[in-house]
């Protein structure tokens, strides 16, 4: 009995391999994964920076300050800022509203942008209404952490020949 059981069970594998088909190489695809952007959807920036003032009637100003950003798009975020510049005529701090318009290039971690907004200087007893366009480019090392420079034109409509450069540069701290 044992070898018609034997018998049975060979011939059944045997029939099984016979009926199992062609055979069929697996192909693997590989698919690249992207790297993530560091400039993110939506984020929140705190700015600490250098700045230089340099004025139309001369006597250039250096200061610094500290600003606050908030990119609820990728492409579009509102700011404000603190500053203070001082030179031979005195010391002026100002606050000062910005938007911002950025393209993000992902793959060398590089965003150039257009600000343009308004604000305020006080100083000397006395406070002056101001407007500004410019443009800048900020690089970033990590997610959180990058370097900016930007410069942008500031005019004033309340002072005779008011017009000038302000520069700023400084580290970015991104969340």
């Amino acid at each position: 009995m044992k070898k018609y059981i034997i018998a049975g069970f060979v011939a059944a594998v045997a029939v099984s391999t016979a009926l199992a088909g062609t055979a069929v190489e697996a192909k693997k695809t590989v698919i690249p994964v992207e790297e993530p952007c560091k400039f993110r959807d939506t984020e929140f920036q705190i700015d600490a920076f250098g700045t230089g003032g340099f004025y139309r009637q001369g006597n250039p100003g250096w200061g610094g300050g500290l600003g606050l950003n908030f990119f609820a798009w990728r492409y579009f975020g509102l700011g404000v800022e603190q500053m203070v510049v001082g030179n031979n005529n005195g010391t002026e701090w100002g606050t000062i509203g910005n938007a911002f318009l950025r393209y993000p290039i992902c793959s060398i971690n590089l965003a150039p942008y257009a600000m343009f907004g308004i604000g305020k200087l006080y100083g000397q007893g006395e406070s002056t209404g101001l407007g500004h366009v410019g443009g800048g480019l900020e690089y970033r090392f990590t997610d959180n952490i990058g370097l900016f420079a930007d410069g942008r034109w500031v005019y004033s409509p309340q002072l005779d020949n008011s017009g000038g450069v302000l520069a700023r540069t400084g580290v970015r701290f991104s969340f």
